[in-house]
């Protein structure tokens, strides 16, 4: 039983991996269920078993892709040695994330598009809203910004962030895009909380 149970771990993680890749490089429309079966190295009934549709499968990428980039900027925000300069670190990861054509593809361009706006924001929610608002609430505690404010700052951090990872996705020149993103972002951080 527990063997069985360990393929058929093994056997989703697979389909997720490729999901990644192919996702990441044709995006959601350029991708068949044939093409990820054929990739995997399973029948059909292995892809079924696990989801029932391309779109479910997408999800799955989706929620993955969103969990590393928020655990890429947890990771970064560390390195810092208060909670404010935690955040820009955190933002800063977040903005580095965008420059990578899967993550682009995945999280950006096709992301809302395929689950829906409601399911994108749970996920995004579920993954860095959390870890936002803690790192507002330590601001506050040192004085920095009201506490009764922290809730809807950090949705507004995240969609300051979300929109310039958007506009660096788009952009001709992503790694000036980046830079601008950036420094946007500073500003942004520099005028909410006080010295």
């Amino acid at each position: 039983m527990d063997l069985r149970i360990e393929r058929g771990r093994t056997t989703r993680e697979r389909l997720i991996a490729v999901g990644f890749e192919l996702f990441g490089e044709h995006g959601y429309e350029g991708t068949s269920i044939g093409a990820i079966l054929e990739a995997a190295g399973l029948a059909r009934g292995a892809f079924y078993h696990h989801f029932a549709t391309k779109a479910e499968l997408f999800e799955a990428v989706l929620d993955r892709v969103i969990e590393q980039v928020a655990n890429a900027a947890s990771a970064a925000a560390m390195a810092g040695r208060d909670p404010v300069s935690h955040l820009r670190l955190a933002c800063a990861a977040w903005l580095d994330s965008a420059l990578d054509p899967a993550i682009q593809r995945i999280m950006l361009i096709d992301g809302g598009a395929v689950v829906g706006w409601d399911r994108y924001r749970e996920l995004d929610e579920q993954h860095t809203l959390g870890r936002t608002k803690a790192t507002l609430r330590r601001i506050a505690r040192a004085g920095r910004l009201p506490e009764e404010s922290v809730d809807m700052l950090a949705h507004m951090v995240l969609a300051a962030v979300g929109e310039a990872a958007k506009l660096i996705a788009r952009a001709e020149d992503q790694k000036a895009a980046r830079a601008d993103g950036q420094a946007a972002l500073d500003t942004l951080i520099d005028r909410l909380v006080t010295p």
